[in-house]
């Protein structure tokens, strides 16, 4: 069982999002102010939809702090919904206007989108039911938990930082970016992108894709700096380290392919160009002469910066629509329009953010031990003494 656990609820036009996260030792200070930055930055972004101009979006605390410290308890985080007031004939919780609700009904499912598939699992007549949970909306609650994860690992010295690397075929010829690269993404750029020599011409991409009714994906990578080694295990397949940031980066919405390193420049070429020289000096200890394989090895950390990338496709909700079947009717028709984003890919980055930052603090407690954070500093000190002495004979 992971130390570190989520669970959120909530849907998109309902009263809010709740986020439970199990795990975190006693005695984290938490800053809530960290955790709204977060948020807002997820709600940054050119080509975004008017629900980020109604949503301000802000984290109350309901469990598991007592004067912002934690009491090792669960955390309930809520985030009140604003729309919510204009849905609420909809999507109240206990009671609903029928004849709202049946304007309000998605019948035309769309392409790409988990309407049909979820309707089907779950048999709702009204695919609504399906697409109010599976709205990017809910990502809100994994960033303000996310939020936590990164103060605790911040306790160790690990930071986490993204960029948009590609939009559509603008940026797709670049190479894996370095932690100085994202160093210098400017958050407050109207697409946060990694090369800002592109971004003027990613911006009149989204402008061309917002007149044509099309949307855009592209590539994020997130990169988690000061990274101790030793997390995960290559013991067995579950708790390799790459696959569990894999699965958590793969659960961001529209998120199809995710990259570690350089594997897919490493995947065209030979092995003595697709592996990192071991060195090692007595004043740095081991060290690497470059980073392909992103930090892991195995499925455990090698102390390099831990690099991921999310290839994100173009999101499935267009405003042209795209063919679809009523299901009622069983007549072709064009899939319902619900409003979206052209593109959300510097929302993405920040989502990825989160999960990676998740995934390598519940690496750390499982790693390190302990139930209080006093306990888990005396355990670090004990793992680095050890790192530093190792072999031992």
């Amino acid at each position: 069982m992971r130390r570190l656990q989520l669970t959120t609820a909530g849907e998109s036009h309902g009263p809010g999002l709740t986020a439970i996260l199990r795990g975190v030792p006693a005695g984290l200070e938490i800053d809530r102010e960290r955790i709204r930055h977060e948020l807002r930055r997820r709600q940054h972004g050119y080509g975004r939809g008017r629900r980020m101009q109604i949503e301000q979006d802000d984290v109350e605390f309901r469990a598991g702090l007592r004067g912002s410290e934690t009491l090792g308890s669960p955390i309930c985080l809520w985030i009140p919904n604003r729309d919510f007031e204009n849905w609420r004939e909809v999507m109240d919780p206990l009671e609903i206007d029928d004849e709202r609700s049946e304007q309000r009904r998605l019948r035309s499912p769309r392409p790409g989108h988990v309407d049909l598939a979820g309707g089907l699992k779950y048999a709702r007549h009204d695919l609504r039911d399906v697409l109010e949970r599976a709205s990017a909306r809910e990502t809100a609650a994994r960033v303000a938990a996310g939020a936590i994860a990164r103060q605790l690992l911040a306790q160790f010295g690990v930071e986490i930082k993204s960029g948009v690397r590609s939009l559509g075929p603008v940026g797709q010829d670049r190479s894996t970016p370095s932690w100085d690269d994202l160093r210098n993404v400017d958050d407050e750029s109207p697409l946060r992108a990694i090369h800002p020599e592109l971004e003027e011409e990613m911006v009149r991409l989204v402008d061309q894709a917002k007149e044509d009714g099309e949307t855009l994906g592209g590539s994020v990578t997130a990169i988690a700096h000061g990274v101790p080694a030793g997390l995960g295990s290559h013991v067995h397949w579950s708790d390799k380290l790459d696959g569990r940031i894999a699965q958590a980066i793969m659960s961001v919405p529209a998120v199809k392919a995710v990259e570690i390193g350089s594997a897919l420049e490493a995947s065209g070429g030979v092995g003595s160009q697709a592996h990192d020289a071991i060195l090692f000096d007595e004043a740095k200890g081991w060290r690497r002469s470059s980073n392909r394989a992103g930090g892991t090895e195995g499925g455990v950390t090698n102390g390099q910066d831990l690099s991921v990338t999310a290839y994100m496709k173009p999101i499935s909700t267009l405003a042209k629509g795209l063919p679809s079947v009523d299901i009622d009717t069983k007549e072709e028709r064009l899939s319902q329009y619900e409003r979206s984003d052209v593109t959300a890919l510097p929302a993405a980055g920040v989502i990825a953010e989160a999960m990676l930052a998740l995934v390598l603090a519940d690496a750390l407690l499982e790693k390190l031990g302990g139930d209080s954070l006093a306990e888990l500093e005396a355990h670090w000190q004990s793992t680095q003494h050890l790192q530093r002495d190792w072999p031992t004979g």
